[in-house]
């Protein structure tokens, strides 16, 4: 498993590279929230479609209750 976090930070270091690159000398705020609501969105919409949206098995995947992933899916309009 320690392999697969290490890729999963090194692919996480280089998107925020290319982030970063791309923005340039922009000034940028609130950057913690955007990556964390993005990473998420993304996470739980991906989760949803490789379950055929399954929301108990989607939960279970994630490691959350299921209540916690529908709350989340509304809050990202997944719903």
């Amino acid at each position: 498993m320690k392999d697969k976090d290490s890729e999963l930070t090194r692919f996480i270091k280089k998107s925020l590279d290319t982030y970063f690159a791309n923005v340039g000398d922009e000034h940028i705020t609130g950057l913690h929230g955007m990556v964390i609501d993005t990473v998420e969105r993304t996470l739980i919409a991906d989760i949803l479609k490789r379950t055929d949206g399954n929301q108990s098995l989607a939960a279970k995947l994630l490691g959350i209750n299921r209540n916690t992933l529908r709350a989340k899916m509304k809050l990202f309009k997944l719903l």
